[in-house]
């Protein structure tokens, strides 16, 4: 069976069944892993030189595989920074929705030049295999096949207790905090006394069970706010906006927001579990005008008659 689309039709099928199956099962970690290797590593790359090379004597089948996962290497991260600024973020909704439209559209680039070339130059992939008898296969390609069997087994299970399995070091919780544009930038440095400033603070748990913890936000070493019992399921993100509200004048103060996990009896540790810290300066809202009014008046100069 031979035919000019098939493989870029058979990839973007798989792009879009691989996308589904993402989404549809966020908690099968492990299946997730395995079904977006190909889609990350291996699709972006192959539609791309497709579209590039439409012609079969353009490159042969091994440049193909290489230039496609040298060049999925190359497009995915530049997919991941241009959404690092964008208003959607570095996310794994965002990420499979432009990595599947890249694929889409390079496709369709693919599609469109080969079908404007005669059908014996444009590239196509040719599926005409005859498996030949067992008994006439010799000990030697016999002894690679059921090798090459047993290593992609391996692999394969290998890389399910990869993903499945957690060690203790890795046992941990993102604490981040982020300027009111959801970005990390635009943080406050130069504040009045009783003026609100937001910033958009935000955890992800990472501990591999449902845990639960504080929050507490201090400014120049006094408690201005603080979250109590906000329990996170393993992989759960959390955002929510902060006020900071100083209330003293005062350079260089320090402004800490401190992380504190909970224990199975609801008891806070001691110590903070994790901790961040802005430096904001705070001045007088009547400093201003207590300059002005402290300044003498100019002496009016006689009019000239």
């Amino acid at each position: 069976m031979t035919r000019r689309d098939l493989d870029v039709l058979l990839i973007v099928a798989c792009s879009l069944v691989l996308a589904a199956i993402i989404l549809a099962v966020p908690s099968a970690k492990a299946a997730r892993i395995v079904l977006g290797l190909p889609f990350v590593l291996f699709f972006p790359g192959y539609t791309f030189v497709a579209a590039l090379f439409p012609r079969k004597d353009d490159l042969d089948a091994i440049e193909r595989v290489a230039l496609s996962l040298g060049l999925s290497i190359a497009v995915v991260p530049l997919i991941g920074l241009a959404l690092n600024y964008s208003p959607w973020g570095i996310r794994i909704n965002p990420i499979l929705a432009f990595v599947t439209l890249f694929i889409v559209l390079a496709a369709g680039a693919a599609l469109i030049r080969r079908r404007m070339l005669p059908v014996d130059e444009a590239y196509s992939v040719a599926l005409d295999v005859q498996l030949p008898r067992w008994s006439q296969v010799r000990l030697a390609d016999r002894l690679l096949a059921v090798g090459l069997v047993i290593a992609l087994v391996a692999l394969g299970v290998t890389a399910y207790f990869v993903a499945t399995s957690r060690g203790s070091s890795e046992s941990f919780t993102e604490f981040y905090v982020l300027g009111p544009g959801g970005k990390a930038e635009a943080y406050p440095t130069l504040m009045k006394v009783g003026e609100n400033a937001t910033v958009i603070l935000g955890m992800v748990n990472q501990e591999g069970q449902d845990t639960t913890y504080q929050v507490a936000v201090t400014i120049d070493g006094e408690t201005a706010d603080s979250i109590d019992n906000l329990s996170l399921a393993d992989d759960e993100r959390w955002e929510q906006r902060v006020a900071i509200v100083p209330t003293h004048t005062g350079d260089n103060q320090k402004v800490e927001f401190l992380l504190f996990k909970k224990s199975a009896g609801g008891e806070s540790a001691g110590e903070p579990y994790r901790s961040l810290h802005l430096r904001i300066d705070v001045d007088d809202p009547l400093t201003e005008g207590r300059i002005q009014e402290s300044l003498p008046s100019p002496t009016p100069s006689p009019e000239p008659r």
